[in-house]
């Protein structure tokens, strides 16, 4: 008792019931879409042996995530949040049910290899149009459960659940493969996203913020109005997205695993999962130890970090020390998405949430995937090793340009909380 009042003291967030219900469902759910992620890129890698395969996996999912994303912003503003979440967690379910489906012995064993991945594409092309509305929403319901001065606290945590995810989805994910079928691998995600949809069913419905109707195209019109006359939303945007887009060697971890590291499927686990240790570390410090002051020269110095990890990861051929690498790299990413989602938060009208979150999802969510393709066509091309080396490199570059094009952010305090700017 004497350690759980302190914390809660420190955590205001965390006395919400609702939101903890939201923290639970975003555990469950990101442990769930990486640990399928994980599993489908493995099998693919196996059914293709390909690294541009693995680049063609990112983009079957950003296509719609991107196409999808503006529209899908506009319809959650006029919507109640919590039903389209149920909604998108039901349908993940089902598209849950098709991997499980394509990775049965009959469907393996009798359907021509190239056709399975095909198929897949098809299910990883679902995944990103159901992205588009889940981003926003979420993004959208965050703002509702808790009050504006409790947004840096919030974040972290909601940040840590992420990481949480992160890190339980693709070790869960490598140790299913490694000791059982894709098939039941695969049945083993549903389980935790049926404890998502229970926790999401303990949250209430939430007002409606924006009820009256508009054009969409002027609605979609004011949203990216705002982010591209925002100095510090749209800096802080641009430069997470570069760094990620550049920085996605963990898109070519299978082939690390398989040719350059040789550490199978367990050892795959554990690579995809090291950055979200590190990760989850910090966060839950950050948790308690707020980036109150100069976020912005943080965030620089962070995912300059992150390339410099990068780098050295591609340049490794031990499998201890490209963990611990990866694991810095985890940390240095943790800090930089703390805060860059607080200034979202924070800078973000109520009425705009669901727009600002999809081009949030624009900036920053698919840059995974096409940080994803352009690691599998650089690895194409110029092989492994110096795709991610070029990677890191070009991360740096865009942390020297955003430093001097944005003289806003270095300037950055979260101590006023109150408006947005």
């Amino acid at each position: 008792m004497k350690i759980v009042i302190p914390f809660l003291i420190k955590n205001k967030a965390l006395r919400n019931k609702h939101f903890r219900n939201y923290i639970a469902t975003r555990l469950t759910m990101i442990t769930a879409m990486m640990m399928q992620t994980a599993i489908v890129s493995y099998l693919v890698y196996n059914l293709t042996k390909s690294e541009l395969s693995l680049g063609l996996l990112g983009l079957w999912e950003v296509i719609p995530a991107v196409a999808g994303s503006l529209f899908a912003g506009h319809f959650v503003e006029t919507r109640e949040k919590r039903s389209v979440l149920l909604t998108c967690i039901i349908a993940y379910i089902g598209l849950s049910i098709f991997y499980c489906l394509l990775a049965s012995d009959l469907v393996l064993q009798t359907v021509p290899k190239q056709k399975v991945v095909w198929l897949i594409y098809l299910g990883v092309f679902i995944g990103g149009s159901l992205r588009a509305f889940y981003g926003p929403a979420n993004f959208s319901l965050f703002g509702l459960l808790i009050p504006r001065k409790q947004y840096p606290n919030a974040t972290a945590w909601s940040s840590t659940s992420w990481q949480a995810g992160a890190v339980l989805g693709p070790l869960l994910g490598g140790i299913c493969i490694g000791l059982m079928s894709y098939y039941y691998s695969l049945l083993s995600v549903i389980v935790f996203q049926l404890i998502g949809l229970y926790c999401m069913l303990k949250i209430p419905k939430q007002a409606i913020v924006k009820k009256t109707k508009e054009p969409i195209l002027k609605s979609l019109k004011e949203g990216l109005h705002f982010v591209f006359t925002n100095q510090v939303l749209l800096a802080a945007l641009s430069l997470d997205m570069f760094a990620v887009l550049f920085g996605g060697a963990v898109a070519l971890l299978p082939v690390y695993a398989d040719k350059i590291l040789h550490v199978g499927e367990m050892g795959f686990g554990w690579l995809r999962a090291a950055p979200g240790i590190g990760a989850m570390i910090t966060l839950l410090a950050l948790s308690v130890i707020p980036l109150e002051t100069k976020p912005g020269i943080k965030m620089y110095i962070c995912i300059a970090g992150f390339g410099i990890t990068t780098i050295l990861f591609g340049l490794s051929t031990n499998f201890y020390f490209s963990l611990v690498l990866l694991m810095l790299g985890g940390i240095c990413d943790a800090i930089s998405v703390v805060i860059r989602g607080t200034i979202l938060q924070l800078q973000t009208p109520d009425d705009m949430r669901g727009r600002i979150s999809a081009v949030n999802t624009i900036f920053i969510t698919s840059s995974n995937e096409l940080g994803a393709m352009e690691s599998g066509l650089t690895a194409k091309w110029m092989g492994t090793v110096p795709a991610v080396v070029f990677g890191g490199i070009m991360t740096l570059g865009v942390v020297a340009i955003s430093y001097f094009k944005a003289p806003k952010l270095k300037t950055l305090d979260f101590k006023n909380t109150d408006t947005a700017s």
